[in-house]
């Protein structure tokens, strides 16, 4: 019996949510505007730097900045010294003038390093081998900034020389 209730009473609550009334409502609206669109907006190009030439020890590098009102754009080359070092090195050594191309690459602390460390220094005043050793440590401030013979200079001869405390009696 009380299910019945409940049926029942479940029922009216759903047939008075059912029931809805139509009310018609039209709301108007009128919106007038006007857009002007006779002015593109500013804009900064960057320029083209084609550098394609494989054989150019160049990098091209642009960009632009824009704003509302202000833009500015510009661009510029980068030499690559290091590439320009190998290909003069290359067409020396080419030309049969094996020292003088190796002495161009030696010009670099990475290769004055790695040829230093295998045994065979760097080519100096025409001497090569056992020679060239000696002259470089003789004055190894011709050597490249920051390469391994002035680092075993600057560690052979220290500015300062701390001296051992002395034991009084």
């Amino acid at each position: 019996m009380l299910r019945w209730i409940g049926l029942a009473a479940f029922a009216a609550v759903l047939s008075i949510a059912t029931t809805a009334k139509a009310v018609d409502t039209v709301t108007s609206a009128t919106v007038s505007s006007s857009t002007v669109v006779d002015k593109t907006p500013p804009t900064a190009s960057s320029p083209s730097i084609v550098v394609n030439n494989s054989d150019v020890c160049q990098t091209g590098v642009s960009g632009a900045v824009q704003t509302g009102i202000f833009g500015v754009s510009g661009g510029t080359t980068t030499r690559d010294l290091n590439c320009e070092r190998i290909k003069l090195a290359r067409a020396v050594y080419g030309m049969g003038l094996e020292v003088g191309g190796i002495s161009l690459l030696c010009q670099e602390v990475r290769v004055a390093d790695a040829l230093w460390m295998a045994g065979t220094p760097c080519p100096v005043e025409g001497k090569i081998g056992d020679e060239a050793r000696e002259e470089w440590l003789k004055d190894p401030d011709r050597a490249p900034e920051g390469s391994l013979i002035r680092v075993a200079k600057v560690v052979k001869t220290p500015e300062y020389v701390i001296e051992e405390p002395q034991e009084y009696e």
